[in-house]
């Protein structure tokens, strides 16, 4: 896993890979990612694509500070997925302690 919260502020969020959906492509990330990938999003991009990173950024700061997603289940939880329609990254995002 790459770590990443560097400022040390709010709690922790880890990304894993969970999915990724080709409808017309290939099924697999231009950028590499495979799935259970882990990487802790912080507040500098991790090594993890930029699109997918811009796209878990507004969630993981919720998480982070101990908000929560009215539609999740679990209020420690996300599931974000990557900007690309052809080949979708689906991340889960989790709080942890």
């Amino acid at each position: 896993m790459t770590k990443n919260n560097s400022a040390g502020i709010g709690r922790r969020v880890v990304a894993r890979v969970v999915e990724i959906r080709g409808r017309h492509g290939s099924g697999k990330c231009s950028y590499g990612h495979r799935q259970g990938e882990v990487f802790e999003i912080g507040e500098v991009c991790p090594s993890i694509c930029a699109w997918a990173f811009n796209a878990l950024f507004p969630f993981a700061t919720v998480l982070r500070f101990g908000g929560s997603l009215p539609w999740e289940k679990d209020p420690g939880r996300a599931i974000v997925s990557c900007p690309d329609p052809d080949n979708t990254v689906v991340f889960e995002l989790k709080a942890v302690d």
